[in-house]
């Protein structure tokens, strides 16, 4: 194998597919990358088993051929590098030889033959979106998948494909995130995909603002390919609960709230929590939400901000921490909470008015904490 490419886009795709490679792989070959030249192009894979990314350029290709390479040396190595291009050679015996102007460099590799291929995609169901589009649905709803594995259906995001759509759900069984969006497929077309957090994590990183992804669906596997990279996963098995008990259809007391405003006030708060509970106590008022805290060991914290409520004094304990993830990934300048008592959970929008959860494109739930006597 020989061939000549910039440094920077050696270094890039790499760069690209390091995430993925395990870092205390129990099988050698899976601490290298993959790299193929082939019909003037340069291919790099990597995989742990569950995820795989495949990354495409151009370069010249002088000899066809592949080898593996030990990922984190390599990525060091061209990091490191400050010619514009690098000649690339393997010989037999799996040597690559880097020269980058008057440097040159032997990293030792193992034979491509050792190293698992991807799943194949062919067959697949497939769709087009925008890229901005998926990258927002993944967004929205990741930060709320458990990071427990106990509960191991849930250290997964849920794509449900129905009726034309697609609805994501993130959820730990204390807060829950959904959004969904409209998707070129046939409406008959149905299927549940848990796609673990790790390979939702690598999708995030490679959609951009624009242009197009294209998603495909086997029953035990997805692949996410857009910009020249693949991200092949298997799927998680068993059984994701259904979410749509815990969603209030709509609940009967709804206020807007300034977003930044009540992301202020709630770092300011939490401070004032205990350790052990994280509860804050939220009271609407004529016109007002106080917030309150306090913790044995820290001491009390109350501060408040003007609503647009009216009625009898409600109260509901939140997590803090939690409710600020939901306030990280909205967008709008105001939120609508939505609240039916202290028992029931919290519905959180930055649709205003607040739509009902069944019309609702994106929406929060977050589970209320219990009420201490102060």
């Amino acid at each position: 194998m020989k061939f000549v490419i910039a440094t920077q886009e050696f270094n890039y795709l790499i760069s690209k597919c390091l995430n993925v490679v395990g870092l205390k792989a129990t099988v050698p070959i899976l601490s290298n990358l993959l790299i193929e030249a082939v019909n003037d192009e340069l291919v790099i894979t990597a995989t742990d088993l569950t995820v795989g990314i495949r990354c495409f350029t151009e370069a010249k290709i002088l000899e066809e051929g592949a080898t593996t390479l030990p990922a984190k040396k390599l990525a060091q190595l061209v990091r490191e590098l400050t010619s514009t291009n690098l000649e690339v050679t393997t010989n037999a015996n799996e040597v690559t030889e880097i020269i980058a102007d008057a440097s040159r460099f032997k990293l030792h590799g193992m034979n491509r033959s050792e190293f698992p291929s991807l799943p194949n995609m062919s067959g697949s169901a497939q769709f087009s979106i925008k890229q901005s589009d998926l990258k927002e649905m993944l967004f929205r709803t990741a930060f709320a998948v458990s990071r427990e594995d106990n509960r191991y259906a849930l250290t997964g995001v849920l794509m449900q494909t129905i009726n034309g759509e697609a609805v994501f759900v993130g959820t730990d069984g204390k807060r829950l995130s959904r959004a969904r969006m409209p998707i070129p497929l046939d409406p008959a077309f149905s299927g549940n995909y848990i796609i673990p957090l790790k390979a939702v994590e690598e999708i995030l990183k490679n959609l951009g603002d624009e242009g197009e992804t294209t998603v495909h669906l086997m029953s035990d596997r997805i692949a996410v390919e857009s910009n020249s990279v693949m991200i092949v996963t298997k799927l998680l098995s068993g059984d994701y609960p259904d979410v749509n008990r815990v969603i209030p259809e709509q609940p009967s007391t709804v206020v807007s709230l300034h977003r930044e405003e009540l992301m202020t006030l709630l770092k300011q708060i939490s401070l004032f929590t205990a350790d052990t509970t994280h509860s804050v106590r939220f009271m609407l008022s004529n016109g007002e939400l106080k917030l309150s805290a306090n913790a044995m060991e820290v001491g009390e914290g109350k501060v408040s901000m003007p609503v647009n409520y009216q009625g009898q004094p409600l109260e509901i304990a939140f997590n803090p921490n939690f409710f600020l993830d939901i306030l990280r990934h909205t967008k709008q300048e105001t939120v609508s909470m939505g609240i039916t008592d202290a028992y029931n959970p919290g519905m959180i929008t930055d649709a205003d008015p607040m739509p009902s959860a069944s019309s609702a494109r994106s929406l929060f739930i977050l589970m209320p904490m219990r009420l201490n006597e102060e």
